[in-house]
């Protein structure tokens, strides 16, 4: 008789194992999701599957994807600032390109300093501004690729190229945060 209690008992415990199994599973089914199916939203799919495929980590959940593309569009933004920093220095004779690449110094700066805190929000859940925070990249990285304002300059540095980059890290991201922001 005491077998048939333990094995009740097991079997109870059983079931209640895989109810809260499945309980986990669909609260967090989903929070992941395929890269091909972020990487079809993007302007430039092989970029986005390419930069999404080499996570080290191979995490497919979102969490750990933004945190990637974050982390790897604050390198990219960190290597636009340095590179502007350096022509900002070099055009001191040239009030034009002084100008523009002030401009780009100070938009990726601000790059920079959202990427960071993008990152603490996302680790702390806490997603509703995700949205805005690439909204103010994009605009800034917009500011020194169509460089309308002060001026505009006929850019012959790989800048734009590089600043083309962290866009695209942007859009990327965006497209994540809108999975996060549904989820």
């Amino acid at each position: 008789m005491g077998g048939k209690k333990i094995e009740n008992t097991m079997s109870r415990l059983s079931s209640i194992l895989v109810v809260f199994l499945l309980c986990v599973a669909f609260v967090y089914a989903d929070k992941f999701v395929d890269v091909n199916t972020i990487c079809k939203k993007a302007k430039n799919h092989s970029f986005c599957s390419a930069l999404l495929n080499s996570n080290p980590s191979k995490s497919r959940d979102l969490v750990s994807l933004a945190l990637y593309t974050i982390h790897v569009g604050h390198i990219n933004a960190t290597n636009a600032l340095n590179l502007s920093d350096t022509l900002v220095a070099k055009s001191s004779h040239d009030l034009e390109a002084y100008t523009y690449y002030s401009v780009c110094s100070n938009d990726f700066k601000e790059i920079v300093n959202i990427l960071k805190v993008a990152q603490v929000d996302l680790k702390s859940k806490n997603y509703k501004y995700l949205s805005i925070y690439v909204e103010n990249i994009r605009t800034h990285v917009s500011n020194c690729i169509d460089a309308k304002y002060p001026i505009a300059y006929p850019d012959p540095s790989l800048l734009p190229k590089y600043a083309a980059i962290v866009d695209q890290d942007a859009q990327i991201f965006s497209i994540i945060a809108n999975y996060l922001g549904q989820a």
